[in-house]
């Protein structure tokens, strides 16, 4: 007698919908621009060679590039400084930002998320990625499941075959 059975794929009819929150990260590299390199003895700001800097460097090279402003030094940097780097990058980068690399993640991150339309997941049974080849903050994931549980039935974190429950609505 030959028995064949079927193979069902229960994960392909369950209804989840699986969001993969990589497709919101950063489109364009991002790079920091530290103003401690151009500190007199690593300590103050000259107005006037600073003005010259400004006005002599390549800005092209940030072309196309999500860029963060930072300090890593104790110095006390004026704020005017900041305002003039900025004024400088806006032509050329596709971002400027106040802070690192993570927080010029977090911040693009949040932008590229700010359009989702969350009716879209009215009522149904979500999973969101965890797992990938490009880093998502937990501020993504956060600011993702804060808006997702206003419309999901069910949120999970993980892979349709492993999932963790994250949140259920009650009848």
């Amino acid at each position: 007698m030959d028995i064949q059975e079927t193979i069902v794929n229960k994960v392909a009819q369950s209804g989840l919908i699986t969001v993969d929150l990589a497709n919101y990260a950063p489109n364009a590299d991002v790079l920091v621009y530290d103003i401690k390199d151009n500190l007199f003895h690593g300590l103050i700001l000259k107005e006037k060679d600073f003005r010259e800097f400004i006005k002599e460097h390549d800005w092209s090279q940030y072309s196309g590039k999500h860029v963060g402003i930072i300090c890593s030094t104790d110095a006390i940097v004026p704020t005017w400084a900041y305002m003039l780097l900025a004024n400088k990058l806006e032509p050329h980068a596709r971002s400027v930002h106040f802070g690192g690399a993570d927080t010029v993640r977090d911040t693009v991150f949040a932008e590229n998320m700010k359009d989702i339309d969350f009716s879209a997941y009215q009522d149904q049974r979500v999973v969101v990625k965890g797992c990938g080849d490009i880093y998502v903050p937990e501020s993504a994931f956060v600011t993702f499941t804060v808006n997702l549980s206003k419309v999901a039935k069910s949120i999970m974190y993980g892979e349709p075959c492993s999932t963790v429950p994250v949140f259920k609505r009650k009848s």
